[in-house]
């Protein structure tokens, strides 16, 4: 399955918030989207936080996965 992509990498921390809720509102009905956060929890961590503000669903990967999250709906 091929997935709307958003890539993270060379975003700054606080760069995130607005990056992440400008390209789900510009793409939701894209979904699933696939937001590649790399190996920081703390981007994983803020990109939650962003999901759970706009009520998102969402599915954190693991394993090989880790560093990815799903969006399912916006």
């Amino acid at each position: 399955m091929e997935f709307n992509t958003l890539d993270l990498h060379g975003f700054k921390h606080a760069e995130v918030q607005l990056e992440v809720e400008n390209y789900l509102y510009l793409n939701q009905e894209d979904c699933p989207i696939l937001i590649i956060c790399g190996n920081s929890q703390k981007m994983i961590s803020l990109v939650e936080d962003v999901l759970e503000k706009i009520k998102s669903s969402y599915e954190t990967g693991s394993g090989v996965n880790y560093g990815t999250i799903i969006v399912r709906t916006v």
